[in-house]
């Protein structure tokens, strides 16, 4: 009677590939957008998910201005940033934010959920957020992500 021998295929660089979709945020929600958006930014959608390996896709963002968050959020979410000088803290509402910059939203959801480490930096910058409907990555041929 033989053994039957079964080895776990680890992804390294050499055999990932990396896919880019679109992803249309008119209507959706910011965090459960934001959360779908980080696990294929780390390849959790793939079978060959590897954690200490960028397995993840390229991912773009269009019409973050139209993004909805629930409850009260629109009023009460600060978003706050430090200038580096003493008293420097600056503050700001989620709807002012979302008037005069919609991308940092969708933006800073995504990095607080990737690993704070080399990886998640280079994860990190496979995600691009615009404004409008149109963006400069039309020669990638992206594909139309589904929720």
């Amino acid at each position: 009677m033989s053994k039957l021998h079964f080895t776990t295929k680890h992804a390294n660089e050499a055999t990932v590939t990396h896919n880019w979709y679109v992803i249309d945020g008119t209507n959706q929600t910011v965090g459960r957008m934001c959360s779908k958006i980080a696990a294929v930014l780390r390849g959790k959608n793939k079978a060959y998910y590897t954690p200490h390996v960028d397995c993840g896709d390229y991912v773009i963002v269009i019409n973050c201005e139209k993004v909805k968050l629930t409850g009260n959020k629109m009023e009460e979410k600060i978003y706050d940033h430090f200038t580096g000088y003493p008293g420097g803290r600056k503050e700001a509402v989620a709807k002012d934010v979302l008037k005069r910059r919609p991308e940092v939203l969708i933006e800073r959801a995504v990095k607080g959920m990737l690993p704070k480490n080399r990886l998640g930096r280079k994860m990190y910058k496979k995600l691009f957020v615009y404004a409008g409907p149109n963006h400069e990555h039309a020669a990638q041929q992206p594909k139309e992500f589904k929720f």
